[in-house]
């Protein structure tokens, strides 16, 4: 999961404060696989891109929604550099 984010990246997980950097955001996913929580699955949205930068989101069954920042890479492929998560998460 953490190659999916670029190093510097922030998750806001609803949190006082934001997890940030790749060691981060690996402790963050390492504590959600290690307390059996899932991920809730979702109907994922069409991409809003906008140059080099796109917001996604996915609408969960309860009705909220996780959103995310991602950068084109200089190689094309994408990462994502903000990601907020649901209250529901």
């Amino acid at each position: 999961m953490v190659a999916l984010f670029e190093p510097d990246a922030v998750i806001d997980t609803g949190a006082a404060e934001l997890t940030r950097g790749h060691e981060a955001i690996r402790a963050l996913f390492e504590a959600f696989a290690e307390s059996g929580r899932k991920f809730q699955r979702g109907e994922q949205r069409p991409a809003a891109i906008n140059g080099d930068l796109a917001l996604t989101s996915t609408r969960l069954a309860d009705g909220s929604i996780i959103s995310e920042v991602a950068r084109r890479q200089r190689d094309g492929t994408w990462l994502w550099v903000i990601d907020r998560y649901s209250v529901a998460w």
